[in-house]
């Protein structure tokens, strides 16, 4: 079977893939993004916060804070434009005692440095008078959190992809990548599930939870690029608050500067109703997406340190969803990984690594510096 030529693919229609064919597409080139699912967003981009974050959490100089604080103002200033229901409601992080009162102050150090200037210092009473269903010692207000439908989103990036010439083909996994020609090649040849085979000029691996094995199935990338041998399977749960919630603003906990997840959150949707997560559950396969009800327990004692009036029996098994992390139990997050030709040495072929959580929120910049990465 002869290859089909083409210009650009992008694997993998989640919110990080379709902004960045939108990207690709608007700078000129003739896109063609490949899912492996029924539609897009179906996994990750589907099974979040839907937070847009403010960037205050991440390492100074870190991807994730340089693409985080940018992606925030694209993306509120795109949802503006463009007519997608978001809200700027705002997160307070709440700190229960004084060694919490310290770490909170660490947090506002970290987030100045990435560039977030907004936040404001309140005592208890302060944060009780914005919220007076809390319970704390003191609080950061982040005015420039906010929620979003995630999916209005992606159907938004998608129609800039189809305005623009590109093409969404979904039943469409990519099964294995190659580099013809030695690291000089003019093109990279994509297999896909069905048995075609295309040769694509460029070429974006920003298949989420499978982007790592996909790297591991490209001839021609050396392993020693890659960060590890296989995925690690982060679950996130969530539950969900029957009735209406008391709060105006989202409610982060103040945790270990170490830990891998913000805690057991308070977020609201844009109906209002309230979700309680992520936490972190390592699990062994990917679609192992079912909440066991006994973690309940858990949660309750998490949220009842900063709302002590949770009532008993309030909270359901909501949802779960899937991390794309690079590193595993115990070990340091890492940040994302965008890695062009200047790392690999496959010209024309970005992978995109771990891009979990703010994902979301850095789409519209992550998109800019897949641009930036092929254009060199």
């Amino acid at each position: 079977m002869s290859a089909e030529q083409v210009d650009t693919v992008v694997i993998g229609a989640g919110v990080v893939g379709l902004a960045v064919a939108r990207a690709l597409a608007l700078a000129g080139r003739e896109v063609l993004v490949l899912e492996q699912a029924e539609t897009f967003g179906t996994q990750t981009s589907s099974r979040n916060s839907e937070v847009i974050h403010a960037g205050i959490y991440y390492p100074a100089g870190s991807l994730k804070a340089r693409l985080c604080v940018p992606g925030r103002d694209l993306l509120y200033a795109y949802c503006a434009e463009r007519g997608v229901n978001h809200r700027r409601c705002g997160k307070l992080i709440v700190a229960g005692n004084a060694a919490q009162v310290d770490e909170l102050r660490a947090i506002e150090a970290r987030a100045l440095a990435n560039g977030v200037r907004d936040l404001q210092w309140l005592s208890r009473d302060a944060a009780l008078a914005l919220e007076p269903q809390l319970d704390c010692q003191a609080a950061l207000r982040s005015p420039s959190t906010g929620i979003i439908d995630s999916h209005a989103l992606m159907l938004s990036l998608l129609g800039d992809v189809e305005n623009a010439g590109g093409v969404l083909a979904t039943h469409s996994k990519a099964n294995r990548l190659a580099a013809l020609g030695g690291q000089a090649q003019a093109a990279i040849e994509i297999v896909v599930s069905d048995g075609t085979r295309l040769h694509a000029r460029q070429v974006v691996n920003a298949a989420g939870l499978g982007a790592i094995a996909l790297a591991h199935r490209t001839q021609g990338l050396s392993p020693a690029c890659l960060p590890q041998t296989r995925t690690r399977w982060a679950k996130g749960n969530y539950f969900t608050l029957s009735g209406r919630a008391p709060f105006k603003h989202l409610i982060y906990p103040v945790v270990e500067r170490d830990s891998p997840s913000l805690g057991v959150h308070l977020t609201l949707d844009l109906g209002g109703q309230a979700k309680f997560g992520p936490d972190v559950q390592w699990v062994d396969a990917p679609d192992d997406l079912q909440v066991d009800p006994a973690r309940a327990d858990v949660f309750y004692a998490e949220v009842r340190r900063y709302w002590p009036g949770l009532p008993a029996g309030a909270l359901q098994a909501g949802y779960a969803g899937m991390r794309p992390k690079i590193t595993g139990p115990g070990e340091p997050a890492a940040d994302f990984v965008i890695q062009g030709p200047r790392a690999h040495g496959v010209a024309g072929l970005v992978n995109l690594l771990g891009i979990e959580s703010p994902g979301l929120t850095s789409c519209l910049a992550i998109g800019q510096a897949v641009v930036a990465q092929l254009a060199r």
